[in-house]
């Protein structure tokens, strides 16, 4: 029977999973992770297939959701700084009024060739700069420039309370799974995938792009739908305990995830909903 996508779906916690045992913990503190696929423009639904328990799920030992947002000044280089960094630095300091006075021949004599009044004049413009700064309001306006997809890191704790093969090793390789691609095709060969299109063994969207993707997934946690995501990073911790055949029987499995778009308002508002 072929996996088909139930538009909205959410796995209950009597679902059919994947997982250890974990009678006596609270629900919202385990995380349910699923494929998904898309049902509409915007709407993305669980995919179900009766012949096998697709919902892994197990507790996160560790959770950060992390939203980068670009904000960026583009008028910070409008400023008399920008033409003359190190000159405008030295009169906001007061640090070129000495090097005047170093330069004035005439600045340790009582009698002086040069004009007193305009000395004095040149102290006072310069003592101006000190304490001052171009920055105004609007060389420090802040414009948005965009974001990056939502990224949560997580690491996804199974432990065999009975059997390891079933609550450690079955829920990691389902992640695994997921997280590579379905298929890479064997032939590199784009010459000869043509020539198979033109005997009609292979159609044309096949010969151009001949291996699939990794699958999307949700995450559901504490009440909370994260859908969709990709598992942009998984890591299998290869010193973790195992039993007498060699079967872990602790895995702590630290994993990137990643919307699939940079979220708005009315995406925040479907993840608390």
């Amino acid at each position: 029977m072929p996996n088909v996508p139930i538009p909205g779906s959410v796995p209950s916690l009597t679902a059919p999973s994947l997982g250890s045992v974990w009678d006596g913990l609270s629900p919202h503190l385990i995380a349910s992770f699923y494929e998904v696929a898309k049902t509409g423009e915007d709407s993305w639904g669980q995919i179900t297939d009766k012949t096998d328990p697709i919902v892994v799920r197990g507790p996160l030992v560790e959770s950060n959701l992390e939203a980068v947002l670009n904000w960026q000044s583009p008028f910070e280089q409008a400023g008399p700084e920008s033409k003359a960094p190190a000159l405008f630095a030295m009169l906001q300091s007061g640090a070129l009024q000495p090097i005047v006075d170093s330069l004035n021949p005439f600045a340790n004599k009582k009698t002086s060739a040069s004009d007193p009044q305009s000395q004095q004049q040149a102290e006072t413009f310069l003592k101006q700069f000190e304490g001052r700064t171009g920055i105004t309001k609007l060389n420090s306006t802040q414009v948005f420039n965009g974001m990056p997809p939502v990224k949560i890191t997580v690491t996804v704790l199974f432990r065999a309370w009975r059997d390891a093969a079933s609550e450690v090793e079955a829920p990691f390789n389902k992640l695994m799974e997921w997280a590579l691609p379905i298929e890479l095709a064997k032939d590199g060969s784009l010459l000869s995938r043509a020539a198979e299109t033109v005997r009609g063994t292979m159609g044309y969207v096949e010969a151009l792009l001949p291996s699939k993707s990794p699958t999307r997934i949700a995450m559901k946690y504490k009440g909370r739908l994260y859908s969709p995501l990709v598992i942009e990073s998984i890591g299998m911790p290869m010193s973790s305990p195992v039993d007498a055949n060699g079967k872990y029987v602790e895995l702590l499995v630290p994993m990137t995830l990643c919307t699939l778009t940079a979220l708005d308002r009315a995406d925040w508002a479907k993840v608390i909903k």
